[in-house]
Parts: structure tokens; sequence; C-alpha cells
């Protein structure tokens, strides 16, 4: 039998009652884990605190960070919070981290925008030194850590080092400004998953999928246009896009079925403002692919 399973990031929660309501909600409709976002800016949560509340809101969701900009973090800083989720989740900890797309928010924090490719080596490293930090600790379990990212350099550190390799499923637009970004189809996608597969060399990765929109409707054609009119891209990519789920509960889990038969995701996260799109569909999507 395969378990699909769903997260649902907490985006910035303004309040506690806030908080309890998406995590009661994530329960209630079968999501398997609540995830906290890492960015910089007016009304941002610190994601960590925020994973501490939820983990005692609630005793059996999994909770994780969807995910941590590495650049933002040491090793020494980043085991301590580690530590302390896992000893107040009973060791319910997902560790989400990519490299950090957004200048802007290196502006803000005061760091270096520097190459991607220093940028993957700082998150190498800062795993490694993770690792080193949390052997000393015997009460503490290593959590599984989760890597994302749409670039060769970001998805074959991932393949190498992850336990969950997360397809971003959006691609910077060359030429733009960073935070630019386009959404990928259902071909590229295949072409990232197979380049996941060839970097693992064997290695057993969970291939996760990280879900750009979801929309309800009865009319999927109609829903395309608009979002293809927002995003600039042709309605065509927005219906084949696996990253871009629209239609009624059941169109919604049959394209999430078509996306694990035909690329293997069989984790699926997506934004906060999606929950009561994607919830409905959770159960279906599990009995179509069981």
């Amino acid at each position: 039998m395969n378990h699909l399973s769903f997260g649902i990031t907490l985006a910035t929660p303004a309040t506690h009652d806030a908080l309890v309501e998406s995590c009661r909600a994530a329960e209630g409709y079968g999501f398997d884990s609540v995830l906290a976002v890492d960015h910089l800016g007016p009304n941002r949560t610190s994601p960590f605190s925020v994973l501490n509340l939820a983990a005692q809101v609630s005793p059996t969701l999994q909770v994780g960070t969807y995910v941590l900009n590495g650049a933002f973090w040491n090793s020494s800083l980043l085991s301590r919070e580690v530590q302390t989720v896992q000893r107040m989740s009973g060791g319910r900890l997902q560790l989400g981290i990519g490299a950090g797309i957004i200048k802007q928010e290196f502006d803000l924090a005061g760091i270096p925008w520097t190459p991607m490719d220093a940028r993957v080596e700082h998150v190498g490293s800062l795993l490694d030194d993770l690792r080193k930090l949390l052997d000393a600790e015997a009460d503490v379990e290593h959590p599984p850590v989760l890597i994302g990212g749409t670039g060769d350099r970001m998805l074959r550190l991932a393949a190498e080092r992850a336990d969950v390799v997360s397809v971003g499923g959006i691609k910077h637009i060359k030429g733009k400004p960073t935070g630019n970004f386009r959404v990928i189809g259902s071909d590229e996608t295949e072409e990232r998953v197979a380049f996941v597969r060839d970097a693992a060399a064997g290695r057993d990765v969970t291939l996760n999928a990280f879900v750009q929109v979801v929309e309800l409707t009865d009319d999927r054609e109609a829903a395309a246009a608009r979002i293809a009119a927002d995003w600039e891209l042709t309605a065509e990519v927005v219906l084949d896009s696996p990253y871009m789920l629209i239609g009624s509960s059941d169109e919604i889990a049959a394209q999430v079925a078509a996306s694990h038969a035909r690329f293997g995701f069989t984790s699926f996260n997506v934004q906060r403002p999606y929950l009561d799109a994607l919830g409905p569909s959770i159960a279906l999507a599990r009995a179509a692919v069981a």
C-alpha cells in the first residue's frame, strides 16, 4: 500500500488562536504535518517558536521547517533549535533547509548575497556540523532532512544528503531580478526527477512536490486561464503543471494520484491559503493510490 503524506505551511500566524485553528483544521483534513517558514520582513514569525507551539497544540502532527534559509544559520544555533523542538515534540521534527533565493531578505539580515555555489556549499557544511553536534546529544534523535530546490546544484545536494527531496516547482526566470519565477510543467518535472534519481545513485529518497496553487472549481479551463494571466503563463502550462492543482475535489485527487504514478511523488506540501482547497481531496487521493 502506498501512503501519501501531506504538509501545510503555517505561514505567519498572527495569534495563538490562529495557529491553533490552522493545526486543528489540518488534523481534521488528514494532513500529516504543519510546517514553519523562514522569512524576514514585516509580521514574520520565528520558525522554531511556531513549531514548538504547534507541537503542543497537536500531539499527532509532525512538525517541520519548509524551508530554513541556510544562510541565516550557523551550526551551533541551529543545533540548539533542533534539540529543543525534538525534545518538546517527542522527536516529531523534519528539518527542511534550502539555500535562500530572495536577495532582499539577505539585505535585511545584513548577510552578503553570495553566488549559488557558495550558498549550496554552506548548506552542506551546515548539515555536516549539525550532525556532529547532534551526535553528542545522546537523548536527541536526528531529524529526517528535507532539502528543497529545482536547480541542479540544490537537487544534487538533496539527492546525496537528504531523506526527502522536494522539487519546488518554480525556477528563476533568467535575465530577471531575483524573486521572479516561472512554474515548471510535467516534462520538466520528469527530467528533474530523473536527475535526482541519477544523482542519488541508489539512495532511497522520498520525493516531495511543493504545490504552488490549489483551486477548487467546477470550471478548470476558466480557472486556468485566470491563473495563467496572474503568472504570465499559458493556460496549457497551468493545466499541465503538477504544481497547480485545479478542479473539483475528485479532479484534484486525480491530479495528485497522477503525479504519484508518473513522477513518484509520495509527499505533497502546500501553503496555508490552500488548506481548505486541498483538504477535501486528501482522503480521495489516498484511496486512489491504495
